[in-house]
């Protein structure tokens, strides 16, 4: 017989997160676009854990979206902004502030995220061509991925919780939101993998059994040869120089 499930975080109930989540206001509407694989059989998936931090978001389930009646009217709605979170170079960078507040003219900013493996959400954009004439905005990454039971397919990457958490401190520095409880999400996805590899560490848990330990992030070796390149080279985002001392004129910085 199978454990009872709570279904707001389809974890089994008496580990259930709800009761330690608080949903977070924001400016900005995010939808989360997950593919099918994700939805019914991802159990250390992140974008359903993301999606209950936030009040203003909402999940659909699909891999094409041109004919999903909520995500079109969403798109066609005048009152929301609506763009695409995906790395390019016509992407616009909102950790070095490409998007300001006073293009929105007064509307919603609606933030639409592919969630699912990155050659998933591939497919999901390919057989989006409405999704495909968004907008497209990235962030400047302020941390390695912090994904200890995954494996990331290259420096860069990041769940799609971690996505959010690096979204909303993008937001924030560009004046476009505020991010009310920071270290929620962090929190979260530390407290979710510590408990997963608790199971893999028990010997009475078979099926969560590994061979081997885990490996910090920093510690991994991606695979050599020749792999898709899933993000484009991103430069860091500049610190502000510090004051030079009195009567010293500070040396020019030059963008990378």
């Amino acid at each position: 017989m199978s454990r009872p499930t709570c279904y707001r975080c389809f974890w089994p109930r008496s580990l259930c997160w709800c009761a330690s989540i608080t949903p977070m206001p924001t400016r900005t509407k995010f939808v989360f676009l997950m593919h099918p694989k994700e939805y019914k059989y991802e159990k250390a998936g992140t974008g359903r854990l993301t999606h209950l931090c936030l009040a203003d978001s909402e999940i659909h389930m699909g891999i094409g979206f041109d004919n999903h009646a909520v995500v079109q009217e969403l798109i066609a709605d005048p009152a929301n902004f609506p763009v695409l979170v995906y790395p390019g170079p016509t992407a616009r960078n909102l950790s070095t502030g490409d998007l300001a507040p006073a293009e929105l003219v007064g509307r919603r900013l609606v933030v639409f995220l592919l969630d699912g493996t990155w050659s998933g959400a591939r497919k999901m954009l390919r057989l989006s061509p409405t999704l495909q004439r968004l907008p497209r905005v990235m962030f400047t990454p302020t941390a390695l991925s912090r994904f200890v039971i995954k494996q990331q397919p290259q420096a860069g990457c990041l769940s799609t919780l971690e996505t959010a958490h690096e979204l909303l401190l993008a937001l924030t520095r560009s004046g476009l939101d505020a991010y009310p409880l920071p270290e929620q999400l962090l929190d979260l996805f530390a407290r979710m993998q510590a408990f997963q590899i608790r199971c893999a560490n028990d010997p009475a848990l078979a099926g969560y059994r590994r061979r081997h330990p885990y490996l910090s992030p920093s510690e991994r070796i991606l695979p050599k040869g020749r792999r898709r390149r899933y993000l484009p080279k991103i430069p860091a985002v500049p610190e502000p120089a510090p004051s030079p001392p009195s009567g010293v004129a500070p040396l020019g910085v030059a963008w990378p």
